[in-house]
């Protein structure tokens, strides 16, 4: 799972990123909000963490603007406000749980795993863009007529469509559907090959975009 921190705090987040690699997660750090709604506009991500004081952006501003590109990640502000009337504020803009500094690091870890547990369990199971619908409990992809996925393409496709026009680099996608495989770019350009045939075949207005070892990208256009 990827998580995104935005923290102005150098040393609060090394900490916080050295814990959450040490427990398996992939972070990225970055210092500001304005860069954290860059990140979120480029790349995907399983939680979102927010400081509420930070420069050039502040948390509130960046999760308003987080959720008006359609970023549906869960978000945890991590901040030293803690009156009412400030945690209401902060959910109110979109995230949805706030925790006070200082925090024991076992509360952060356990409000992850519950946040990223969450939404997963409450995600759609019947995806729509466009003119495709991906249902994930069939593993069926439909727009003029339907087709059969395997679970792994199923999982793929999912990831393409609640993040369309975001590029997906091979290696991110060896770390995130083969990270317990012995595989390597050719299977992630065999499954791409296979979803790529599969959009043709239902007569799907979404392609896959980019090359053998490169990046993919879920996008409009013509499939024929």
């Amino acid at each position: 799972m990827k998580i995104l921190i935005a923290e102005d705090e150098s040393d609060l987040a090394e900490v916080l990123s050295a814990m959450l690699t040490h427990a398996g997660y992939t972070v990225d750090a970055v210092e500001n909000g304005s860069l954290a709604v860059e990140h979120c506009r480029n790349d995907a991500f399983d939680l979102i963490m927010l400081d509420v004081m930070m420069p050039v952006m502040d948390g509130i501003t960046a999760v308003q603007e987080i959720r008006r590109l359609g970023v549906t990640t869960p978000v945890l502000f991590l901040t030293a406000k803690s009156e009412i009337e400030d945690r209401i504020t902060g959910l109110d803009a979109g995230a949805d749980d706030y925790l006070t500094k200082p925090f024991a690091m076992g509360e952060l870890l356990a409000r992850v795993r519950a946040m990223t547990r969450r939404h997963k369990e409450y995600s759609p199971r019947i995806l729509t863009l466009h003119d495709v619908s991906l249902n994930m409990d069939k593993s069926e992809l439909t727009c003029k007529n339907s087709i059969s996925l395997a679970a792994k393409e199923s999982r793929l496709m999912e990831l393409f469509m609640n993040h369309p026009d975001v590029a997906f680099p091979t290696a991110e996608l060896l770390d995130r559907f083969w990270h317990d495989e012995d595989a390597d770019s050719e299977a992630v350009w065999m499954y791409i090959s296979f979803l790529r045939n599969k959009l043709r075949s239902v007569g799907a207005s979404l392609v896959l975009l980019g090359e053998q070892g490169g990046s993919f990208t879920l996008k409009q256009g013509s499939s024929t």
